[in-house]
């Protein structure tokens, strides 16, 4: 969700009433997903990075991040959703860890939309903790590395239980993955968009749905034409 910054930049606004404007943007995106019917949608919401940032934005964008947590339980409720939040929670204010393990609970039988946030994320980092979940169970005899396979590894990830998505949206016009899903993603199609996220409009989602659908998807295969 690329280019809340750049946007409140041009509209003379501090930097977290982009981050408002983009929660407000999710909204609508799940809103229409769930329309779709598209059953899991994720969204990059704080990368692991994002902790080397000043410590100002840090607290703005967690109070925002409190908020909307705080505010949307009974919108989650209402409309089915189901909250999963993915990434090392371990770092963040332990009252969120609360606010979304309670969210979890609660909507964990919702069936309308999985909406997923990759909070406190990092895609390296994620492979590193699996990695080292992993190694500890061989270090207690507990898995042999023989054992060690992709279904393995895919258990022990944050993702574990959901589907590698089929789709990658990134806005603002950047064009590179930024440490996201970097397992899940060995065959996702990826399309750029040049809008700011707070923008992207339902038109412009349902634009990179259209060109999703005219994609042929290969997996690594080999396709002979001749």
């Amino acid at each position: 969700m690329d280019g809340n910054g750049r946007w409140a930049q041009g509209q003379g606004l501090p930097t977290i009433a982009g981050h408002r404007a983009g929660a407000n943007a999710a909204q609508r995106i799940t809103e229409r997903a769930a329309q779709r019917g598209i059953e899991f949608l994720t969204f990059y919401t704080f990368s692991s990075e994002n902790w080397k940032r000043q410590q100002s934005w840090i607290d703005d964008f967690m109070g925002l991040l409190r908020w909307y947590l705080n505010q949307e339980a009974k919108t989650l409720m209402k409309k089915g959703v189901r909250l999963r939040v993915i990434g090392d929670r371990s770092l963040l204010p332990h009252d969120i860890q609360e606010l979304i393990q309670e969210l979890e609970l609660k909507t964990q039988n919702n069936t309308t939309i999985t909406v997923i946030l990759a909070l406190s994320y990092g895609g390296r980092d994620e492979l590193k903790r699996a990695m080292q979940a992993i190694a500890c169970k061989v270090a207690n005899a507990e898995l042999s590395a023989e054992d060690i396979t992709c279904s393995l590894m895919e258990q022990h990830l944050d993702t574990s239980g959901i589907p590698d998505p089929d789709l990658l949206i990134r806005t603002s016009g950047e064009q590179r993955l930024s440490n996201y899903l970097l397992w899940q993603m060995a065959y996702t199609e990826l399309v750029f968009i040049p809008t700011l996220w707070p923008d992207f409009s339902t038109q412009e989602f349902d634009q990179a749905l259209e060109i999703f659908s005219q994609r042929q998807r290969r997996y690594g295969l080999y396709v002979d034409v001749s």
